[in-house]
């Protein structure tokens, strides 16, 4: 585990934090092929926002969950903070996802029996923090997403936006480098969509983090540094 990690040396803003490169993605159903992603990539330069954006379909979750290290793509080259990991063990994807990446969801999927406060400490404790010191980073980042009066309430007792804003605290809870975000107010009515999001780019930028967000509104991805497409399944 330490020669993964001390391989995934911290990247200095303006550095390329990801590197995508030909990347393609098949499956097959019925027997048949089904050619999603068929090639092209990007560069994600830390402190850089980009939007990912194409019709639906299209292949963008799919993306997402490649370089998020939740999936395989069936060639290409994925490179985060210099070191080749699509060809990498489930494990050892599973400690670089829990140490770099961070992610967002439409959905907020908050733990339905923790509260608000709960929920952030978890990916902590996970990665070996003390629970005192997890304790107080997790109320930090509430704080700094306006929901720190909501940290003793469960899920269901909060609003759609208290929430997301509670998954984006929880996304930062282990100070990843990349922040991924498939449709991050998705679920949200107009006026919370652009207060959460709002609210995540703020933190993103306080932050100086890499972030990767999917999403169908341009006039949220307009308020990206740049945007990528997918279109027939090449990333460009």
């Amino acid at each position: 585990m330490a020669g993964i990690l001390n391989s995934l040396s911290r990247v200095n803003r303006g550095d390329i934090v990801m590197s995508v490169r030909d990347i393609k993605k098949t499956f097959v159903e019925g027997g048949q092929p089904l050619h999603i992603l068929r090639g092209g990539g990007f560069n994600l330069h830390r402190g850089e926002i980009i939007a990912l954006v194409g019709p639906s379909g299209s292949g963008k979750s799919t993306l997402l969950q490649c370089v998020g290290l939740l999936d395989k793509p069936t060639s290409g080259s994925i490179i985060i903070a210099g070191t080749p990991v699509h060809k990498m063990s489930e494990d050892s994807r599973t400690i670089i996802r829990r140490k770099k990446i961070g992610f967002v969801y439409q959905r907020h999927n908050l733990l339905s029996d923790f509260t608000a406060v709960e929920n952030v400490v978890l990916p902590m404790l996970a990665n070996g923090v003390d629970e005192e010191i997890a304790q107080k980073r997790a109320m930090k980042l509430l704080r700094a997403a306006g929901v720190a009066h909501r940290a003793e309430h469960l899920p269901g007792e909060m609003s759609g936006g208290e929430q997301q804003r509670t998954a984006v605290a929880r996304a930062l809870a282990n100070e990843p480098e990349i922040l991924l975000a498939d449709e991050p107010t998705g679920s949200l009515d107009p006026a919370h969509a652009t207060a959460v999001f709002d609210q995540l780019l703020a933190l993103v930028r306080k932050n100086n983090m890499a972030m990767l967000f999917v999403t169908h509104d341009m006039g949220l991805a307009n308020r990206a540094d740049k945007k990528i497409t997918i279109a027939n399944g090449i990333v460009k």
